[in-house]
C-alpha cells in the first residue's frame, strides 16, 4: 500500500507515475467497452477541456454565491438549460447536487419538510425504481410503500391504492436503471394530483438522452415536467450529459415547492449555514466541467450523440436475439440493453464476455424477475457495437460448454450471522483474496440465491473488508 503521508514529500512527477500505475488495474472507461458505471460521448478534446475548465473553478467554494458569483451564474446557467430540455418554464428552479441519489434524497426531504403535520410520512415508488429512494427514505425517516409492477412499469391503480394520507411523495422512473423502460408518466401524474400529493420524476439516469431519442421518433410517453401533476424531476449531467462525475441537477415546478428543500440554521456563534442541498463546502470544479461540457456539445450536438446511442442500441438488441441461449428481457426502447438467460447461466455468461472486454453488469434475481444482464449503452458503444455479436455468441458457447456454477452445501446463514472473520474466510474461499475481481462467476451465483437481507449483510461486510489500510 502507497503511504499517503510520507515523512517527506514525493516529486510531482513520481506521484503521478504512481497515480497512472494505479488506474492501470481499472476498467475501461473509454472505448465503448464498458456497459456500466462511465458514459462515453466519444468526443475528441472533450476530456481536456472538461479538465482545464474543472482546474479553472477547483478552488471555488460553493457554500456561499456572494463571494463566488461565478459559481452561482454557472449553476444558474445548468439549472437553466436543463429547465429548457426537461419541459420547464420561467416558474422553474433547481439545485445543482453531486449526483442523482443526491438529488432524490432532496426530492424527498422538500416533499417531507412541506408536510411538518405529517407525524409519519410515507414515499410511494414502484419495485423498480432506484435504490437511492430506499437510501433516502432510510436516512429520512420516511416510511418506504414499494408498489409491484406490472410488465416491469409502474401500475397506476397498484400506485393509487398505495396513497395514503400520509403519502408526501410518490415517484416513478424514466427510464427505471435497471431495464430501461419509462413508466407511465402522465397517468402516475394526474394521479398524485388529483390526491393532492407532490410527484417526481427520476430521470437521474436517461432524462437527458430522452429528449433527443424523441425528438428522433422514438415511440416514449412525456415524462417532464411539461406532464400536468410532476412537481419535480431530476437528471445526472455525469450521465447522457458526459460531463465528469459529480454533477446533477434537481428541478422543481415552483420556487414554493423547493424552498422546504433548504437548511438554514442560525442557533450557534458562527455564520447562519443556509445550503440548498446536503453539503456545505462545495468544489466549483465538477460545476465548472459540467458547464463546458454542455456549452461545448450544444443541443446539436446531443441530438447526434443521441442517434449513436441509439444505432448502437438496435446494433446490440439484434446481437442478442440472433444468439441462442440469451434473449431480451426487456424493450430496447432507451438507452439500455437488457438480456436474460435463455438457456446459459448468465453469470458465466459475464465472466466470459469480460474475458473477451466486454464489461456488462450482472443484476440478481428480485421478487419474481429473474438474474438479467444490464447494459447501459453511450455514443462511444456506436463504433464497436458490430464486434459484440461475434464475441456474444462465442461468450454463450463457452459458457455452455463450462456449465451452470454449481454451489457447494453452505451453513444456513443470517445476517445476524455475518462477521468480518467469516466475510475475510468467504472472500478467500472464493478467490476474491488476492483482489483479482475478473471471475466473479461463483460470487454472483452466491449473491443471487441469498434472500437480499443476507445479501446486504454479505455485500456490506464484503465492502468493509476491502475499505481497509491494513
Amino acid at each position: 500500500m502507497i503511504d499517503a503521508l510520507p515523512d517527506k514529500g514525493v516529486p510531482g512527477e513520481q506521484i503521478l507515475a504512481e497515480l497512472h500505475e494505479m488506474r492501470g488495474a481499472d476498467l475501461p472507461t473509454h472505448g465503448g467497452r464498458l456497459f456500466a458505471y462511465v458514459y462515453d460521448p466519444a468526443v475528441d478534446g472533450l476530456d481536456e477541456l472538461a479538465r482545464a475548465a474543472y482546474a479553472i473553478s477547483a478552488q471555488v467554494n460553493g457554500l456561499d454565491p456572494t463571494a463566488f458569483p461565478s459559481l452561482l451564474a454557472m449553476e444558474n446557467a445548468l439549472v437553466g438549460a436543463a429547465a429548457r430540455l426537461l419541459g420547464g418554464d420561467r416558474d422553474t428552479v433547481g439545485s445543482v447536487t453531486s449526483g442523482g441519489t443526491e438529488s432524490l434524497i432532496l426530492a424527498v426531504k422538500a416533499a417531507r419538510d412541506a408536510h411538518p403535520e405529517i407525524a409519519n410520512p410515507r414515499l410511494v415508488v414502484p419495485s423498480t425504481a432506484h435504490a437511492a429512494f430506499a437510501k433516502a427514505a432510510h436516512y429520512l425517516r420516511v416510511a418506504l410503500d414499494v408498489v409491484p409492477v406490472t410488465g416491469l412499469r409502474a401500475d397506476p391503480p397498484a400506485m393509487a391504492a398505495a396513497i395514503s394520507p400520509d403519502t408526501v411523495l410518490v415517484a416513478a422512473s424514466a427510464p427505471s436503471y435497471a431495464h430501461g423502460v419509462v413508466d407511465p408518466i402522465p397517468q402516475l401524474a394526474a394521479i398524485a394530483a388529483e390526491r393532492g400529493v407532490r410527484f417526481h420524476v427520476d430521470a437521474c439516469f436517461g432524462g437527458w438522452v430522452l429528449p433527443y431519442l424523441r425528438r428522433l421518433g422514438a415511440d416514449l410517453p412525456a415524462f417532464d415536467l411539461s406532464v400536468p401533476g410532476v412537481t419535480s424531476i431530476s437528471v445526472d449531467l455525469h450521465k447522457y450529459a458526459y460531463a465528469p462525475k459529480g454533477v446533477s441537477v434537481l428541478l422543481h415546478r415552483t420556487e414554493e415547492l423547493r424552498l422546504p428543500q433548504y437548511f438554514a440554521y442560525a442557533g450557534w456563534p458562527g455564520y447562519t449555514m443556509i445550503n440548498p442541498v446536503i453539503s456545505s463546502t462545495r468544489s466549483g470544479g465538477p460545476i465548472a466541467a459540467a458547464f463546458a461540457t454542455l456549452r461545448s456539445i450544444g443541443d446539436s450536438g446531443y441530438q447526434e450523440l443521441a442517434a449513436q446511442t441509439r444505432d448502437a442500441v438496435r446494433i446490440l438488441a439484434d446481437a442478442v436475439s440472433a444468439t441462442d441461449g440469451v434473449r431480451l428481457y426487456a424493450p430496447a426502447e432507451t438507452s439500455v440493453v437488457c438480456l436474460a438467460s435463455d438457456g446459459v447461466d448468465l453469470f458465466v455468461l459475464a465472466d466470459e464476455l469480460a474475458a473477451r472486454g466486454w464489461h456488462t453488469q450482472p443484476q440478481m434475481a428480485c421478487a419474481d424477475l429473474p438474474p438479467t444482464i444490464h447494459l447501459t449503452v453511450t455514443a462511444a458503444v456506436r463504433a464497436t457495437a458490430p464486434g459484440f455479436a461475434a464475441d456474444l455468441e462465442a461468450a454463450a458457447a463457452a459458457a455452455r460448454e463450462r456449465g451452470p456454477i454449481e454451489l457447494p452445501p453452505l451453513p444456513p446463514l443470517t445476517p445476524e450471522m455475518i462477521t468480518p472473520a467469516l466475510i475475510a474466510n468467504l472472500a478467500e474461499g472464493l478467490g476474491l483474496g488476492g483482489g483479482d475481481f475478473s471471475r466473479m462467476a461463483a460470487v454472483n451465483t452466491l449473491l443471487n440465491a441469498a434472500p437480499p437481507a443476507l445479501r446486504e449483510a454479505l455485500l456490506t461486510g464484503f465492502l468493509s473488508l476491502l475499505q481497509r489500510p491494513a
